[in-house]
């Protein structure tokens, strides 16, 4: 099934693969996504739904396995302060849900930054707009459709 992502890479003439998965709401995490697609977690994005505080709604975009570093992000975007929207909130702000959301055809388009280590790779994964399917796309054509901006945003997960 072709997602509004998947229809605007293709509207953009980029190649990409539409990868399907099981899912299991309750584990909707991006390392179990990687797994049931076959890449490492460090090659799967994770798409987050950031507040700045002075510009407003923005979207990280970040390694599965790494955690989003608010101070980065605050400086690379020129606002003093991030922080996660509310989950209740991603939905009516993105169009997506919780474990679907992505860049790709969101509901409005929103600056977007993403981790460096996008650039590492010769195929990333990302959330199709759905739970349960990834496109797989080269990073360049990624950050193309998305128009991101590039910088160091994550860091490893800590353990606690």
């Amino acid at each position: 099934m072709k997602t509004n992502a998947a229809r605007l890479l293709d509207s953009l003439g980029i190649s990409y693969e539409l990868r399907d998965y099981e899912v299991d709401p309750d584990d909707l995490a991006a390392e179990s996504a990687a797994a049931k697609v076959g890449l490492p977690p460090e090659q799967v994005f994770k798409t987050l739904l950031a507040r700045r505080d002075r510009n407003g709604p923005c979207f990280a975009v970040i390694p599965g396995n790494y955690e989003l570093d608010y101070k980065k992000l605050a400086a690379l975007s020129g606002d003093r302060k991030v922080e996660l929207v509310a989950l209740k909130e991603v939905q009516p702000l993105t169009g997506y849900i919780r474990g679907g959301v992505t860049v790709l055809g969101a509901k409005k388009d929103y600056p977007v930054f993403a981790d460096e280590t996008i650039e590492l790779w010769d195929v990333i994964s990302i959330s199709a707009g759905i739970r349960g399917t990834q496109i797989l796309l080269a990073p360049a054509d990624y950050l193309r459709a998305t128009n991101a901006a590039l910088g160091e945003i994550a860091h490893e997960k800590r353990s606690s």
